[in-house]
């Protein structure tokens, strides 16, 4: 995807990835630390506060930061996703670029889900 492109914020609103392979997910999400990837996935749910450090919004940028949006839809539901993608957290990226695209990918999201509701 070239940088003028706009990914599609929804893909497949309903697919996610089985648990495992959530779990390979953080794995390499976190493969230069010794944190439990069930700790990760619980911090990214919503049901856990911090895993290691990391608390939510540390780790989900730095999911941000690591993986296309396509698989990080399948890891987190949308509705999920929308909590956590704040202005801090997009203003905090790494890359102008990136939090560019996730600029807009919050405000379809809010569309989308308004819609769907």
């Amino acid at each position: 995807m070239n940088s003028s492109e706009k990914p599609n914020p929804t893909p497949s609103l309903a697919s996610t990835f089985p648990y495992e392979k959530k779990l390979d997910l953080m794995r390499g999400l976190m493969w230069d630390y010794n944190i439990p990837p069930e700790h990760c996935l619980e911090v990214l749910e919503g049901k856990r506060e911090k895993a290691g450090h990391y608390t939510e919004a540390t780790l989900f940028r730095k999911l941000l930061e690591s993986y296309r949006w396509f698989t990080i839809i399948k890891i987190i539901p949308p509705e999920r996703v929308l909590e956590l993608l704040t202005d801090n957290v997009i203003r905090s990226l790494r890359f102008k670029s990136l939090s560019e695209r996730y600029a807009f990918i919050r405000k379809e999201l809010q569309r989308t889900l308004q819609v769907a509701r």
